[in-house]
């Protein structure tokens, strides 16, 4: 599994989100970030607020960065076969609370977000899409059901989601994107698509303290204050949950990745995702010692060097 991008050109990507405070910062290194990274489309999914929130959250953050020239699209506005599960006790009741940002006038597209996938990986080159999603992997789910022929078609998936030295942050054992729609992330990790998998084992050494918020702020611009703002409210359920000098910046690790892979190591293991038992639904199953013998599916991350992930977001933001 490819460890490093392509410093060729820039890598094309669409990014999955649910906005979602630190999808929004994902966004926003992506968007700053124009030579490596070429942003195709966000499509936004229900997971962190309702589908009508989080499709207005991306555009917001879309014209925030001043990227009005990225589509929006909207995706499914629940998971495959369980109730929507949301987490306004973290993001707020908009889903993005912290700064005050104006509704959009970018319009959403008429496309469903699943139709986007699939016909724009479909149209490019064999393995050169990548899919970035940060939420709930109910759209990516939908697109590999829709056209089997796509895990073939993609470089790779870089996706936020799972738990396992740390714990889960929904239940004892299940973090949040997967155990919104585990059903849906089984499809993703048995598709066969190349996947590096971002969980709370690294995210958690992530963690946007004071000092770091304050360099942000410092930048001095519309998109450092509205981010410090961001940063600065998503905080306070982390800080209180974990007693720590602010919270883990779980989402733009998949984006730093892509940007500076040699900020973060990982290894290749076998990754399975329990979908029935009412007590861990939504865990994911790591085989980091291969002692089951199945197939290694996904680059499971697990150290970050936090001080250098948090130098690239602000000069990256700087630049916004």
């Amino acid at each position: 599994m490819p460890e490093e991008r392509d410093t060729m050109a820039a890598e094309k990507i669409i990014i999955d989100t649910d906005p979602g405070q630190d999808d929004a910062v994902a966004m926003l290194l992506a968007l700053a970030s124009p030579e490596e990274l070429e942003v195709l489309g966000i499509t936004a999914v229900a997971g962190n607020a309702p589908l009508p929130l989080t499709e207005v959250n991306a555009r917001k953050i879309c014209e925030l960065a001043g990227r009005r020239d990225v589509p929006v699209f909207a995706g499914c506005d629940r998971p495959m076969f369980r109730e929507l599960h949301t987490a306004p006790e973290v993001h707020g009741s908009t889903g993005l609370d912290g700064p005050v940002l104006p509704e959009p006038t970018l319009p959403l597209q008429e496309k469903h977000a699943v139709d986007f996938i699939v016909e724009t990986v479909m149209a490019h080159e064999p393995g050169s899409v990548t899919l970035v999603p940060v939420g709930p992997l109910t759209n990516v789910a939908r697109a590999l059901m829709r056209e089997p022929a796509l895990a073939a078609r993609l470089k790779r998936i870089v996706l936020m989601g799972g738990a396992q030295s740390e714990g889960g942050n929904s239940t004892p054992c299940a973090e949040f994107n997967i155990y919104v729609d585990p059903h849906a992330a089984d499809v993703v990790f048995r598709s066969g698509a190349p996947i590096v998998a971002f969980p709370l084992d690294v995210t958690h050494k992530v963690l946007t303290t004071h000092a770091r918020k304050e360099a942000i702020r410092a930048l001095g611009s519309r998109v450092a204050q509205a981010t410090f703002e961001m940063l600065d409210f998503y905080n306070r359920y982390d800080e209180h949950k974990y007693g720590t000098d602010g919270g883990p910046l779980h989402d733009p690790c998949t984006v730093a990745w892509l940007l500076k892979p040699e900020l973060f190591r990982g290894k290749l293991c076998n990754v399975e995702i329990e979908t029935q038992s009412p007590l861990t639904i939504g865990q994911t199953v790591v085989d980091r010692w291969g002692t089951t013998g199945r197939p290694k599916n996904a680059l499971w991350i697990t150290e970050a060097d936090a001080d250098g992930f948090f130098a690239l977001l602000t000069e990256r933001l700087a630049r916004l």
